[in-house]
């Protein structure tokens, strides 16, 4: 099941994490990173509510960067980017290969989550939260 337009899929058939990248990446026309994660982790932050409390509205974005595999970079958990004057990008925690963060609705946002990967040393992608609970809301409904 597709869900948005920016490739995130809901695989409903059980299948190995290896042969459902192999599949994937073969029906590619280009070189791509994969990035996946588990139905139950995907519920288990939904549930959690990492963002209870925290600003949300037009102008700003909640979002979860999902990474490829654990990443042993470490920093201080809130994170702000930049780290000098208005912030643009704020980490909020990282839980496991889930990045919980707010960002400015701005075009320098974009950058500067495209600096996640230099960060943490691994692939990345990042979803909106309004995107992880349709997500979740889809794996509900499949069972």
């Amino acid at each position: 099941m597709n869900i948005g337009a920016a490739g995130t899929f809901v695989v409903r058939k059980r299948i190995s994490r290896a042969k459902l990248r192999a599949e994937v990446t073969r029906r590619l026309p280009f070189e791509a990173d994969v990035v996946m994660c588990s139905g139950n982790d995907i519920l288990g932050l939904a549930a959690r509510n990492p963002f209870a409390g925290q600003p949300s509205g037009p102008a700003i974005l909640q979002f979860v960067s999902v990474l490829a595999k654990r990443s042993r970079a470490s920093f201080k958990v809130l994170l702000h980017v930049p780290s000098d004057g208005e912030w643009c990008v704020r980490v909020l925690a990282r839980q496991d290969r889930f990045v919980i963060g707010l960002c400015r609705r701005q075009m320098k946002a974009i950058g500067y989550l495209g600096q996640f990967e230099k960060l943490f040393g691994v692939p990345a992608t990042t979803r909106s939260w309004s995107t992880i609970l349709t997500i979740a809301r889809a794996l509900k409904n499949a069972s």
